[in-house]
This record gives C-alpha cells, structure tokens and sequence, in this order.
C-alpha cells in the first residue's frame, strides 16, 4: 500500500485513514507536477514513491476534476500518457477576516495568486459584516477573473481569535464576545456552498511562510503577528501546531509584568498592552487632532520622530521578552515578524532582538534568526489559501 505520513492542525482528520492517505497521495502528484512540470504516469510515480496503479487512479480522478490534462507521447520509445497541471481548474480561495478589513484571494494549485482585493470595514465589532464583505468580494474576483464558481474547491478562512479544535467555535469568549454567538463555518459555507476551513490568522501567517514563504525549509517557525491584536503562528516539527484545545500561540496575553494595565483578559501587564498597535496609537495620539492610524506610527517612525521611535523600542524589547519563553521551549531556527509594522524592518526588528537576547537562553538567542515577513499583509489570506490544500478536497 501507498502510504504517507503527515500531521494536520486545525479541523484535523485521522492520519492514517484512507482517506488521509489518499489526499497526501493526491498533494505529492500535485507537487511533483508543480516542481517538475509536465511528467508522463512512469515518472510521477518515480518522483513519488507511489504504484503505477496508484498514480493511474489519482491522474484518472484529478482527469475528471479538470485538475490536470492529459495527452498522448512516447517515452524511451514506447507510447505514454503526458500529465500536466491545469491550475485554474481547480482553485483554493484564501479569506482573511480581519478586525478591521476583508482580504480575498483567488490562488492556483502551484501557490500562484490570480487575484486578491481587500476592503476595509466600518466596525471591528461586526464579524456578520466582514463574512458578508467577504462573499462579495470573492463574487467579484472570479467574475473579473471569468474563474466559474464551480472551479473553486474550499475556502480557507482567517480569523483574529482562537479557534476551538473540537467545535470550530472561537474560544474565549469574553475576549471576543462579538464572535460567541456566531459559526463563521457555517456562515461561509451556507453562502458559498463549498468547504470551509478555519483557522486562527497567526497560525495561517505561519502556514503561509512554509509554502508562499521563502522558509519551506524550515522545520520549526515562530510568525509574529503584531497588530491590534499580537499573536503567535507555530511550526513545529514541520507541521503547523496548535495545541491541545487550538490556543497554542496566544502570545499577546502573556503577561510581562506583574503590575502592568489590567488587560482585556483579565490578567496584569498582558503583551498586548505593551506592544499592540492600539496601545501605540494610545501612547503618541495625546487627543491631539483626528484619531491616529497605524499608517500614521510608521509614517512618523520613517521620519525619525523621537517619542515613536521610543514607544517602538519599548515595544519591541517587550515583545522580545515575550518571545525569549517561546525561544526557549521549542527552539525554532527562525522567528518571522509579520503585520502593519514589518515594514519598519529594522526600526522594528532591532530592539526585538534586544529583547529575545536579553531574556532567552543565551545559545537560543543567538542561533534564532529573526526576520520580517517577505509576504507583507497578504500573509494571512496566502495562508488561508494553502490551508485549503492541506484537506482531503482534491481526492
């Protein structure tokens, strides 16, 4: 028997059900098609390690999907059927339901983007108008883009809170009491007609580093998304990880101080009063004019402005801080700062560092790379994408 092995996060299915197995089968053909390019079924199944009969009935089923198209040719001298990929056949859409903006993407098989928009919304307290934001837009990108509904295979979905791994609830609820009494799931998929797969945006910005990302290499990854709210995308063991219940990552309310500003959760000197966006915008607004914006802390930090250069060093040594536990208790080879703020590079980057060295083991620190994210604000939604090919959709 064909097998393949793999951990899922998440809505996570059984490892070695057959249907596990078919899936993973189903994403080595689609990846050495990817690689490799056109192959005829000998080589597929070299490239993979699966059966001739194996590669036969996956190309048969992809074949009837549209995934792939097939022709014949002759391979060292005897007739053979040449496989290629049909990226548009089959397309995983990406959606990114954040706080305070929708993001939707259309993406190929080959993790190429076909088209993306983003839009902002009117109040962060309303996740019924970011869903709805969200169906439109995805309307309009395959009318744009003449990609026909029936091509799309799932739905992958980001959003900013914690997802319960048993219900597909977010956890929490006094954290986000806007989302308590609501299944974006079955939202999405009542609208939609089509999968949907949830996850938390962190978790997807990490998902999105290891496939859109230039770190596929990396077998154990920390993302940092520092926004208006922080939190933490793992890969451990090359696989995303969630934890028992999925709130692995909750980094933004470990607390730093033990008489710090009682935070939202409960708790003292949370991160996330330290080293949010919000508390930034609180710190350098002083009531002075129109509400300041995110856009406004980087505008002025490229300007060299003294107080937000201050309030963004204490951010990041905080933060730093807060990263030194996660350092020390899995050990990654890298650490990705993703969010509004990565722009700032270095301005941003340097006083973390100072931070996770200060607080970190020392040979920990100093063997962590940290970097900003190379996929911008697209991380979330990319990853959201590639979480749609991680489910037994293509088989």
């Amino acid at each position: 028997m064909d097998t393949a092995t793999g951990g899922e996060g998440g809505q996570a299915r059984q490892p070695g059900s057959q249907t596990a197995l078919r899936t993973l089968n189903v994403q080595r053909v689609i990846g050495t098609l990817t690689t490799a390019g056109a192959c005829t079924q000998a080589e597929l199944a070299r490239h993979t390690g699966l059966s001739r009969a194996t590669v036969s009935s996956i190309v048969r089923s992809m074949l009837d999907r549209g995934i792939v198209t097939t022709s014949p040719t002759t391979s060292s001298g005897r007739r053979a059927l040449l496989v290629r990929l049909e990226d548009r056949g089959i397309v995983p859409v990406g959606v990114d339901l954040g706080r305070t903006h929708v993001r939707v993407c259309l993406a190929t098989l080959g993790y190429e983007m076909i088209a993306e928009r983003s839009i902002a919304l009117r109040s962060e307290r309303r996740p019924r108008e970011g869903i709805d934001a969200a169906v439109g837009l995805l309307a309009d990108l395959l009318a744009e883009t003449s990609v026909p509904r029936s091509a799309v295979v799932g739905v992958g979905v980001g959003i900013p809170g914690p997802i319960d791994n048993r219900s597909g609830l977010v956890l929490e609820g006094p954290l986000w009491p806007e989302w308590e009494d609501l299944d974006p799931q079955q939202a999405l998929e009542e609208a939609l007609g089509v999968p949907v797969f949830l996850d938390n945006d962190a978790n997807l910005g990490a998902l999105a580093e290891v496939t859109w990302g230039p770190h596929s290499s990396a077998d154990n990854l920390v993302f940092l998304k520092l926004g208006s709210g922080i939190g933490c995308g793992l890969i451990v063991g090359g696989q995303p990880y969630h934890g028992h219940l999925g709130i692995a990552g909750e980094i933004g309310h470990s607390p730093i101080s033990d008489t710090g500003p009682l935070c939202r959760c409960g708790n003292r000197g949370c991160l996330e009063m330290a080293a949010s966006t919000s508390t930034m915008i609180d710190l350098l607004d002083r009531g002075r004019g129109p509400r300041m914006t995110t856009d406004d802390i980087v505008r002025q930090a490229l300007a060299g402005d003294t107080a937000t250069l201050r309030v963004i060093e204490d951010a990041g040594v905080a933060t730093g801080r807060a990263l030194a536990s996660v350092v020390n208790l899995i050990n990654p080879e890298i650490v990705v700062v993703g969010g509004p703020l990565a722009v700032l590079d270095q301005i941003l980057l340097a006083p973390i560092q100072r931070g996770l060295l200060r607080y970190a083991v020392a040979i920990a620190g100093q063997t962590t790379r940290v970097a900003v994210s190379s996929l911008g604000d697209r991380a979330e939604v990319l990853g959201a994408a590639a979480l749609v090919l991680r489910h037994p959709v293509l088989g």
